[in-house]
């Protein structure tokens, strides 16, 4: 079997999963931000040269980058990390709520299958990927209509060890990894104008918060991806979160994904981890 398994959001990241946007668009606005580009929609070809770079970009820093073969009728198959999770040692196939994704996890599963992952499926119930955030004994699941409860408490029954938090938030922000993003054991980016007052207060007595402005939500400053060694992705036109980021004693690393952020995700949402270490 293939090396696999996370324990957080930020060691090293060493075996990765993405899908390339041949065929991204905007087909139904479910957000602000795809709201706000519907008319304009997706310049395909840009977004695919923006999507090479950061392939290209992980490859350098000794990332071994997979990539699940892209479907025409699958317009948002880019966002990966909805499609399926680790935690531990555990691969989970998740089960996506929007029609419109619903067959995503057929082609990860045949993924998996061909280059000998072995993987659960979620039984019943709906669960995304980028309301799945993972630290430590920690695991932190947006409260929204796309997870369900019952997904939870399998979660929950399958890993007695950890500390399963739900934390409510804004569902226009669509998933928490939008609002909410862990950078080490103890900084995370936040906007908590999008997170109920009670789930902020128990992430403030865990972390020091980096609070991202609205205006930098909407570039999705918070959706950024680390690779370990305090090494972080983001998009270089937000700037005021990543100086707050390197003053945190983080090491930037730009990449332009301007094109693909229209439908709502940056990195994070375009990366689904298999082996961090």
């Amino acid at each position: 079997m293939k090396q696999k398994g996370c324990q957080t959001e930020y060691d090293t990241l060493k075996t990765v999963l993405l899908c390339e946007p041949d065929y991204m668009k905007i087909e139904e606005a479910i957000n602000d931000t795809q709201e706000h580009y519907k008319e304009e929609n997706i310049n395909v070809e840009k977004a695919k040269r923006q999507h090479e770079a950061l392939v290209s970009t992980l490859k350098r820093e000794q990332v071994d980058v997979h990539l699940l073969p892209a479907r025409k009728d699958y317009p948002e198959q880019v966002f990966t990390r909805d499609i399926g999770f680790t935690i531990d040692d555990t691969i989970y196939v998740g089960a996506l709520k929007r029609t419109i994704r619903q067959g995503e996890e057929k082609v990860l599963k045949q993924f998996l299958e061909d280059h000998e992952y072995s993987y659960t499926e979620v039984e019943g119930g709906t669960i995304e990927g980028g309301d799945v955030i993972i630290d430590g004994s920690h695991i932190f699941v947006g409260d929204s209509s796309r997870t369900s409860r019952l997904t939870v408490d399998q979660l929950r029954a399958s890993h007695p060890n950890h500390e399963i938090q739900l934390i409510k938030f804004d569902e226009k922000y669509l998933h928490l990894d939008c609002v909410f993003n862990p950078l080490s054991n103890d900084s995370a980016l936040i906007y908590p104008e999008a997170i109920d007052d009670e789930a902020v207060r128990l992430l403030e007595e865990r972390y020091q918060l980096i609070e991202v402005s609205e205006e930098e939500q909407f570039t999705l400053a918070t959706n950024v991806l680390s690779i370990g060694n305090k090494k972080v992705i983001a998009l270089p036109l937000n700037k005021a979160t990543n100086a707050q980021i390197k003053e945190s004693g983080f090491e930037i690393i730009e990449v332009d994904l301007s094109e693909i952020i229209k439908s709502g995700g940056a990195f994070r949402c375009v990366t689904l981890p298999l082996y961090r270490k």
